[in-house]
């Protein structure tokens, strides 16, 4: 593509949008026979919209569901069996993880079906139907209701339309607002509750590069685990039982041993979460140059704690491994979002394209559309140091874990104050506290919450301001002198929250008037004196900006669909089922370097380092790299592939997604974008933003070849070209 076409893409798609590129876009499936279709075979889709959604017949949305509450799965083969994100399925793996038999680090593969191993809570969710429900949604509602009534009339709508449709069915039905309010959908979806852990790699293989190469390419992660739906005998949803069965689909991927071609049509069905490519400048400037910046600044200071310690206790590493990912994850997402936005000029360009609209809502005659820029500049203008000092709450307050957990027990407080006293719910509190404080303790280190304590709060109180501060540093102040060390050691010294056996002989001989002694608690003042200020200084007012922004961003997508009515607009994600498309497509991060579209097995062992946690190669994997044992898995070129980049525009959520070929086959699993293309859930550049995908015959071969899980695959339909 030459310079003159790039900046020609660059300007359709950021300032005036009028069209777009293969590459941008989280379309909804059932719209894809008239928005999408004859796109996507133009660029080399060989099966119909119809064989992707389809209420009629079995297709490919018969094996996609949602993994817990934020990833997505697919169904891979006719016993149920569940592929999805290594990362997806973290925290399961950890729960069933212990020092002697510890699967985050070994692996764990069960080689019948009898060791799958449950795994209370979890749930995979199939989207049966998606119905527009907007005339019934909006019934009754006008543009002269308040926020608060139009909220109101809406909510009972949605109440009364689910309602009445769950009294007649076995399906759950879920209603989201599209498009900032302006179009209504309904999602009737069959909920699986007995989801039982099959297979997952160690975690040098499905977590390989570990944070050090998150949000990066080139990537070399086996980033897969297996898990299997069980239903009841008659085939319906059920809770874990011992008489449980695989379930057996309508619908599964055939998994394509092709391999993945530059320029190959691809595309990702899954679950995006949230995206927000429709806002004003305003509102990326916030994000990206004052909100950002703070928060990432708090979770490196958090990651280099976790880091100190973990480094130098193994159990400290398991307990703190899945919160270590957790944080690191969005601090290197928010550190790739500011730069790609800065780099594409994202805020100028939104300007420009503001002008432009400034210009068409004069000459439209709306008087509502011509204001609706102004008012969005004041709203975003007062909301900004309530944001940033509202983020330090979260980001700092309740990072202390002591803290968080402490604010747990205001239930237990309320019941115990309550006249009269209810015996019963304080007992049941009581119950639910005890099995809290258990999994609390499980995964708890005190050395790195009390260094975390000082930091934090030492950072608060530098930067921000008097009004905004919880009332205990006036005694960090007074009493302490901004010691924060002396502070903090006073508050764990203190604390009933600090030992788990302390704690649990205080819930075992409970009695409602020894609530006053959690009123004395430093940990728990710290927690109620952020739920002061937060109440009062921040929760009315921010809750008054965002219902104006809601209000004024509903408007907004209105008017720009009106001043562009040939464009095909696509709503922003919002955990609902979604197509992108695009093409395996390596990149240009900068000038004078260019990254292929593909990595293999060689970048693992160049990558390999005994002395780095993050790059160690097991031996078995070594061995079968040095005797070039690759099986059927192996590329046309004698290599075996690991992952593969892809101009699909994708976001959270879409961890675990399947990606697909032209013929509608699994040739990956998405699991990451690059990191210079993060700013794609507020702006999208094709010439940057990629997604990050295994290859699946990667996943193949560590299942047979490393796992000796072989019998795995009779199960699934493996195809190959001739």
């Amino acid at each position: 593509m030459n310079i003159k076409s790039t900046i020609l893409i660059f300007v359709v798609i950021v300032l005036s949008r009028l069209t777009l590129i293969g590459g941008e876009g989280m379309w909804i499936p059932m719209l894809l026979q008239q928005m999408n279709e004859k796109e996507m075979q133009e660029m080399g889709m060989k099966i119909t919209a119809e064989d992707i959604y389809s209420i009629n017949h079995s297709s490919l949305k018969d094996a996609i569901l949602l993994f817990g509450r934020g990833c997505t799965s697919e169904i891979i083969s006719k016993d149920g069996l569940l592929l999805t994100n290594h990362h997806c399925g973290y925290s399961r793996i950890q729960k069933h993880s212990t020092v002697d038999h510890d699967y985050l680090t070994d692996g764990f593969w069960a080689m019948n079906k009898a060791e799958e191993l449950p795994n209370p809570g979890l749930t995979a969710s199939l989207l049966i139907e998606m119905k527009e429900v907007t005339d019934s949604v909006l019934a009754g509602v006008d543009e002269n209701m308040t926020m608060k009534e139009r909220q109101n009339a809406i909510r009972n709508n949605v109440k009364r339309i689910t309602s009445n449709f769950e009294s007649d069915s076995k399906y759950k039905a879920a209603i989201k607002p599209f498009f900032q309010g302006n179009e209504y959908y309904m999602m009737i979806t069959e909920v699986f509750k007995d989801i039982r852990l099959v297979g997952a790699p160690p975690s040098n293989i499905g977590k390989f590069g570990g944070d050090t190469d998150n949000w990066m390419w080139p990537r070399h992660t086996g980033d897969f685990s297996l898990f299997r739906i069980y239903v009841d005998k008659d085939g319906n949803p059920a809770e874990y039982s011992e008489d449980n069965v695989p379930y057996h689909p309508k619908y599964y991927f055939s998994i394509s041993l092709d391999g993945v071609q530059e320029d190959d049509f691809t595309f990702v069905f899954g679950y995006p979460a949230r995206t927000n490519e429709y806002m004003p400048s305003y509102a990326i400037e916030l994000i990206t140059e004052i909100g950002n910046p703070k928060k990432i600044e708090l979770r490196e200071k958090r990651l280099e704690i976790f880091n100190k310690y973990s480094s130098k206790d193994p159990k400290v590493r398991l307990q703190y491994a899945s919160k270590h990912a957790r944080v690191s994850n969005y601090w290197k997402k928010m550190i790739g979002e500011s730069g790609g936005i800065k780099r594409m000029k994202g805020i100028k360009a939104k300007q420009n394209f503001e002008n432009e609209f400034k210009s068409w809502a004069v000459s439209s005659g709306n008087t509502q559309y011509a204001s609706l820029l102004p008012e969005f500049e004041r709203v975003y203008k007062e909301l900004t140091p309530i944001s940033v000092a509202s983020n330090y709450i979260m980001e700092a307050g309740m990072a202390i874990e002591i803290i968080k957990f402490a604010n747990s027990f205001r239930k237990l407080v309320a019941l115990s104050k309550a006249n009269p006293i209810n015996e019963d719910a304080i007992r049941e509190e009581i119950t639910k506290l005890k099995r809290s404080t258990h999994g609390f303790f499980k995964d708890y280190y005190k050395p790195i919450d009390e260094e975390v304590m000082i930091d934090m709060l030492r950072l608060y109180d530098k930067n921000i301001s008097t009004e905004f501060k919880p009332s205990f540093f006036n005694t960090i102040d007074a009493k302490y002198k901004d010691d924060y060390k002396a502070y903090a050691n006073y508050v764990f010294t203190k604390s009933i929250f600090d030992k788990e056996d302390k704690l649990m002989s205080f819930l075992d001989n409970y009695k409602p008037k020894w609530y006053k002694k959690l009123l004395k608690d430093p940990a728990y003042i710290m927690g109620m004196d952020m739920g002061v200020l937060y109440n009062s200084k921040f929760g009315k007012k921010m809750t008054t900006y965002y219902n104006a922004i809601d209000s004024l961003q509903r408007i907004y997508m209105k008017a720009q669909m009106e001043m562009n009515p040939d464009m095909r607009f696509y709503p922003d994600a919002n955990f609902t089922l979604r197509v992108s498309y695009g093409n395996a497509s390596g990149y240009s991060p900068k000038d004078a370097v260019y990254y292929k579209h593909y990595t293999t097995l060689e970048g693992i062992m160049e990558k390999e380092d005994p002395n780095i946690y993050d790059y160690v190669v097991t031996d078995r994997l070594s061995e079968l790299y040095n005797n070039r044992d690759y099986g059927a898995y192996a590329d046309k070129d004698g290599t075996l592939h690991v992952g593969f980049a892809a101009s699909n525009h994708t976001t959270g959520g879409n961890s675990g997604s399947p990606v697909l070929n032209a013929d509608g086959q699994l040739i990956g699993v998405n699991f990451d974008r690059c990191w210079e293309g993060t700013m794609s859930d507020l702006m999208y550049d094709s010439t940057i933003c990629r997604n990050i995908s295994i290859d699946i015959r990667y996943f193949l071969f560590i299942v047979d070849k490393y796992a000796g899980a072989g019998y795995l695959l009779e199960e699934m339909k493996l195809v190959k070209s001739e």
